[in-house]
C-alpha cells in the first residue's frame, strides 16, 4: 500500500535529497512539495536550482510548489518529510501536528524536547513510544519526529556498539565536515577553498547533546539521558559530502579493538527498505575512511568506521557517513518507513 507524502522545503539541499530518495520509492508516492515565497506558484523543476546528478523524478517536476504552510498540504498527505530552516520548523511543523498530519523531520528544531522522539531506526526505534505522552500532552492527532544532526548520526551508532558491551565514561570527537551540510549556499567559496574553517556555529552543541539523548534508556514516558561526557570541536572543510570524524571513547571497562570492532559490524539493522544490509563496516587499512571513496556504501546509508586502536582509556576510531543522505534525507525517510511499519502512519 502506497503512502502519501509531502515534503516541506522540498527546493534545498536536503529537500532535493527528499525529494530524489522518495521520487522512485516503493512504500511513499510524492503529492506536495513546499518552499519558500519565491517559490510558490511554480513548477517544481522552474523553482529548483537542481544540483544532483540523477534528473528529478517523474511526476514531481512538473508539481506546483506550496506555500509552507499547514493549510497548504493536501488532505490526501499522510506524512510530511520536513527538511525546513529551524526557525520556520518550528511555526510550521506544529501546526502540521495540529492539523492531523505525521511529521518526519530533519530540522534541528524541537531535537531535544523531552516528548519528541530522537530516532536512528537502527539505534532506538522505542523512543517512538514518546509518541503517546506527545499526543496527550499537546493535544493534536499528529505526531513530531526527528532525526539527529548529520554529523550525531555518524558517530552515535558506533557508540551504541561499544556502549552495549563495555559502557562509555566520555566522548572527544573532532569532525571535518562537509560544505554541503551548511546548504546548498551556505558556504562562500572565497571562505573556504583552500582553507578550513574551525568552527560551525551549534554544531558543538549538537553532537554534545543530541548522542546522550539517543543513547538514553525509554522507560515508558520519558527518556533518561546517557550521563557520558560528549566534548566536540566542529570544522568545515573543502569536500562537497561526507561528514569524516575522530572519536576518542573512554570506556567504563577495559576493550580491546577487536572487542569493539566485532560488535560494530554485529550491530542489527531493521527490515525498513532504505535500511543498508550492515550499518557499520569497519576498514582495516589505515588511511580509511575517505569521504570520497567511502561516502556512498550501501547507497549512502552506511556508516564506515577505520583507524580502530585501543587507548589508555579505551578506544579510538575514526568515523564517516554522508551527510546529505544517511545524515539528514536518508535518515528521515527511514525514520518515515519505521512510522509506517509501527502504525503511526
Amino acid at each position: 500500500m502506497t503512502t502519501h507524502a509531502a515534503i516541506a522545503g522540498a527546493t534545498g539541499a536536503v529537500g532535493q535529497r527528499l525529494v530524489q530518495l522518495l521520487g522512485p520509492h516503493p512504500e511513499f508516492e510524492i503529492v506536495a512539495v513546499t518552499a519558500s515565497p519565491d517559490s510558490t506558484g511554480r513548477r517544481y523543476a522552474e523553482a529548483t536550482d537542481w544540483y544532483l546528478e540523477t534528473p528529478i523524478p517523474d511526476g514531481v517536476a512538473d508539481l506546483k510548489v506550496r506555500e509552507t504552510d499547514a493549510a497548504a498540504v493536501p488532505d490526501e498527505a499522510e506524512i510530511v518529510f520536513s527538511s525546513l530552516p529551524s526557525e520556520v520548523g518550528a511555526r510550521v511543523e506544529p501546526a502540521l501536528c495540529e492539523a492531523g498530519y505525521v511529521v518526519s523531520s530533519n530540522s534541528s528544531n524541537a531535537r531535544t524536547d523531552e516528548d519528541v522522539p530522537l530516532t536512528i531506526p537502527e539505534l532506538n526505534p522505542e523512543h517512538l513510544g514518546l509518541l503517546e505522552r506527545q499526543r496527550e500532552r499537546r493535544g493534536w492527532e499528529g505526531a513530531l519526529v526527528k532525526n539527529p544532526n548529520c554529523s550525531t548520526i555518524a558517530m552515535a551508532p558506533p557508540l551504541a556498539a561499544v556502549e552495549a558491551v563495555v559502557g562509555i565514561d566520555r566522548v572527544t570527537v573532532a569532525t571535518l565536515q562537509a560544505v554541503s551540510g551548511a546548504g546548498y549556499s551556505g558556504v562562500a567559496s572565497m571562505e573556504i577553498i583552500d582553507n578550513a574553517v574551525p568552527h560551525i556555529g551549534g554544531e558543538e552543541e549538537k553532537m554534545e547533546t543530541e548522542s546522550r539523548k539517543l543513547l538514553g534508556e525509554f522507560d515508558g514516558t520519558g527518556v533518561a539521558w546517557h550521563d557520558t561526557r560528549v566534548e566536540a570541536s566542529c570544522n568545515r572543510i573543502p569536500t562537497l559530502e561526507g561528514h569524516l570524524e575522530s572519536v576518542w571513547i573512554d570506556t567504563a571497562e577495559p576493550v580491546t579493538a577487536d572487542e569493539a570492532a566485532r560488535t560494530m559490524r554485529e550491530f542489527e539493522t531493521p527490515n525498513l527498505y532504505s535500511s543498508p544490509d550492515r550499518l557499520i563496516h569497519v576498514e582495516e587499512a589505515p588511511d580509511r575512511p575517505q569521504p570520497r571513496l567511502d561516502r556512498d556504501r550501501e547507497d549512502g546509508m552506511a556508516i564506515v568506521v577505520g583507524g580502530l586502536e585501543e587507548t589508555a582509556g579505551g578506544v579510538q576510531f575514526d568515523c564517516l557517513a554522508h551527510n546529505t543522505i544517511r545524515g539528514a534525507a536518508g535518515a528521515s525517510v527511514l525514520n518515515g518507513e519505521l512510522l509506517v511499519e509501527t502504525g503511526y502512519v
